[in-house]
């Protein structure tokens, strides 16, 4: 059981399909593919929605506002500096995160609900 679990959790991490582990699930950045690659497994039917996104958006907009908040009362930085940080490190934060979401959503649903996935 304990290599399922761990087949699983690398399978979410290298965001490969829940079944074979060796096709790419995204085709892009965040675009689910319509199909695996390597085992023809439909991936149109795993649907993320938004599940992964709101407490994404929660959890690293306080992480950063209080990083600039902080940054802010002890540096005391000028503005532009706020403008060139923040965004250089939210976007490829909340994309990372967010395809690891999807990745955690689709492998669940393909383990847990395998009947909506159509198998």
């Amino acid at each position: 059981m304990a290599d399922t679990s761990s087949t699983t959790i690398q399978t979410i991490l290298s965001c490969r399909c829940p079944r074979c582990g060796r096709g790419k699930l995204f085709n892009g950045v965040l675009a689910v593919h319509d199909k695996c690659q390597a085992c023809e497994l439909d991936l149109t039917k795993g649907d993320t929605g938004d599940a992964g996104a709101v407490p994404i958006i929660i959890v690293l907009g306080a992480i950063i506002g209080g990083l600039a908040v902080w940054t802010e009362f002890h540096f005391s930085p000028p503005w532009w500096v706020h403008a060139m940080i923040w965004p250089t490190v939210t976007v490829p934060a909340a994309v990372l995160l967010m395809r690891l979401s999807k990745s955690v959503m689709i492998a669940v649903q393909y383990r847990h609900r395998a009947t909506e996935m159509g198998l």
